[in-house]
């Protein structure tokens, strides 16, 4: 019988997971690729001795990743290994409190009763309740195709449906943390999650609260060698299996005949494929190469989500008072989100993260010194990131990390890289720079997230961040293996 010929348009995370998953079922997979190399938003900068992970930095669910390396007649070897982070984040105010957040949810709720004065109590009822939906709605949506919902939803006892039947769709994230804490600062800790899929605390749904479930209960874990190294382990998982990857391979057109997509053209190329697999931003595709195909209405007029900007410093010395992670809080979270979504400009008083692997990874900095990965939120677009914007966003983060952590970084920051909407856009081909597609503002956000299967052709699917389920890693993995489901099903 001849092997069926697949066809993944894209390297990312999601791109990486559907070809693993398509070779091992036995398809003859090619991966075309616009960059030099694998990985999407997920890679790395060198320089000076120092390595920076430029994407995603936090690892959740490990085993999505470990599931795919034990795909196929041959498991990989345990080359791919990680370790269960001892402290989730350390959180700072500008009046100097600190909360860390030890791995342990009981420890963390002891420490945030010391901290703030919330009784350990509310925050221990809160992950339960974070807890009891993720499990019930997990199955249900994150790992299941959106149109199978109501289906898949008859099979379930009503006392599993049962947390799901509390959620209060039309209450905010934040407005459910309110009602849940007395603490302002415990408050702003819990509505952090919203940017988990680049969206307000104060528009998105209160179904998302249960997003904490995953670092809190489930665990925040980091790999041995950094978290490129989960795009290097996927990549030489899926070449074992025999995909081929043409790196420097823009698609410039998606061929049509009927209900299928019948050709990939890529420069001078046209390939034909069984299945084609899009791992790119559906509002980039539908822009490119997919332009002659009917777009979504989420497509046409889209609703993005927040971008980034980073500066990547190699420092001089080491800060004891930092760890892996860490968030410096804005004192006015509100007008924080306000000049994100609805003015579209810099925010003053940013919150900012702070992500240093060298304070596991050693060999990520010379012995001595650190690497930090400094982030803000800013709004999608690329318009106005001249050098002046840059120049003043950076200003304010200096400034933040000043008064809130007494240091004056200035004097201790080596070289730095950056990354922009611009440039994050460039590079990624995320549109307008929006790191998760589609933001999550609306009660109906979720359920008008382009679907992994299009409804008009039989054989394209889509896969990765802008798509259900969202954006992170374990999102974009499970998007793989719904289109594996979809497949299977047709």
């Amino acid at each position: 019988m001849e092997q069926k010929r697949c066809i993944v348009v894209g390297a990312g995370i999601g791109g990486l997971a559907a070809s693993i998953r398509m070779a091992a079922r036995n398809y003859e997979v090619s991966v075309l690729e616009k960059n030099k190399l694998p990985g999407g938003k997920m890679h790395q900068i060198e320089r000076n001795g120092f390595r920076f992970d430029t994407g995603p930095s936090l690892f959740t669910l490990p085993h999505l990743v470990t599931e795919l390396l034990n795909l196929g007649p041959e498991p990989s070897e345990p080359t791919f290994r990680y370790e269960k982070l001892k402290n989730v984040c350390r959180y700072f105010y500008d009046d100097g409190t600190m909360i860390n957040v030890p791995g342990n949810p009981e420890d963390f709720a002891r420490e945030a009763e010391i901290k703030t004065g919330e009784p350990a109590a509310n925050i221990i009822n809160y992950l339960n309740t974070a807890r009891e939906r993720y499990r019930s709605s997990a199955d249900l949506f994150i790992f299941n195709p959106l149109k199978n919902l109501i289906s898949s939803a008859r099979h379930k006892k009503p006392e599993e449906l049962k947390p799901l039947l509390k959620v209060k769709p039309l209450r905010s994230m934040h407005k459910e943390n309110e009602i849940a804490f007395q603490s302002s600062q415990i408050i702003q800790l819990f509505d952090r999650y919203a940017t988990y899929n680049g969206s307000s605390p104060f528009k998105a749904s209160s179904m998302l609260n249960m997003i904490s479930h995953l670092e809190h209960d489930e665990g925040a874990y980091f790999p041995e060698k950094g978290m490129y190294n989960i795009v290097e382990s996927l990549y030489h998982k899926a070449l074992s299996l025999g995909v081929k990857f043409q790196f420097e391979t823009a698609v410039t057109h998606l061929v049509s005949e009927k209900d299928s997509i019948t050709k990939v053209i890529a420069g001078n190329k046209e390939l034909e494929a069984d299945l084609v697999i899009s791992d790119v931003d559906v509002n980039t595709l539908y822009r490119g190469p997919a332009r002659k195909l009917k777009m979504p209405r989420s497509v046409k007029k889209p609703d993005l989500s927040s971008s980034a900007l980073i500066f990547y410093w190699g420092m001089n010395r080491t800060f004891p008072q930092l760890d892996v992670h860490n968030i410096l809080f804005s004192t006015d979270y509100r007008g924080e989100f306000r000049a994100i979504f609805n003015n579209h400009q810099l925010f003053n008083d940013p919150t900012v993260y702070i992500f240093v692997s060298s304070k596991i990874v050693e060999a990520d900095a010379p012995k001595g010194k650190e690497n930090w990965f400094v982030m803000i939120n800013v709004p999608p677009g690329t318009e106005k990131t001249d050098q002046e914007w840059i120049k003043q966003a950076r200003e304010n983060i200096l400034k933040k990390i000043h008064r809130t952590l007494k240091i004056n970084p200035r004097e201790d920051i080596l070289f730095e890289e950056i990354a922009t909407p611009k440039t994050i856009e460039t590079n990624t081909g995320s549109w307008k720079g929006a790191l998760y597609g589609n933001n999550s503002n609306s009660i109906w956000s979720a359920f008008l997230r382009h679907q992994n299967k299009s409804r008009k052709y039989h054989n394209l699917f889509f896969t990765g961040g802008s798509v259900h389920p969202g954006g992170g890693i374990p999102l974009c993995l499970a998007s793989a293996a719904i289109v594996e489901k979809e497949i299977n099903q047709q």
